[in-house]
């Protein structure tokens, strides 16, 4: 049995870069697939509302965006922001938000990606993001005790 050699970062963000180049996913993809996908978010009767209220200058929203996917799906580094504190401070959303961003990132991706593995790529990583915000907005509501069973 033989141990894999620990990787330096900068070897490692080689790889995802590589992994994701044969996939045929660069910077100019994600632009593609972050300004098509945020143009179905404002149409949708159910997620262009939330986003409305908040954002009236798309242009900030969507570089922010690009550096956000660009970082999670090439390691480049680019985002530096905290996405955990900037949705607890969305009230409004609920699961059912969540699974329908998931639902409009995956069509947009199934129309606009290269390739199906680029597809596969993009919704890991867009579900585990998913997952940690809606336990970090919601925790596990089947773990929390029920009204008036506190005492």
């Amino acid at each position: 049995m033989s141990i894999e050699p620990i990787r330096s970062a900068p070897e490692r963000r080689a790889e995802i870069q590589a992994q994701a180049a044969a996939l045929g996913i660069d910077e100019s993809y994600i632009d593609r697939l972050v300004e098509a996908f945020y143009r179905k978010v404002r149409q949708d009767g159910m997620l262009g509302p939330v986003f409305a209220r908040r954002i009236s200058d798309w242009g900030p929203h969507l570089t922010r965006m690009k550096a956000f996917w660009s970082s999670v799906a090439l390691n480049s580094g680019q985002y530096s922001g905290k996405p955990v504190p900037a949705h607890l401070a969305l009230k409004e959303v609920r699961p059912a938000h969540f699974e329908r961003w998931l639902a409009l990132f995956q069509e947009t991706l199934e129309e606009t990606a290269p390739t199906p593995g680029a597809v596969f790529h993009f919704m890991e990583r867009a579900q585990r993001i998913a997952t940690s915000l809606q336990l970090a907005m919601f925790g596990l509501p089947e773990l929390q005790i029920p009204k008036g069973e506190d005492k």
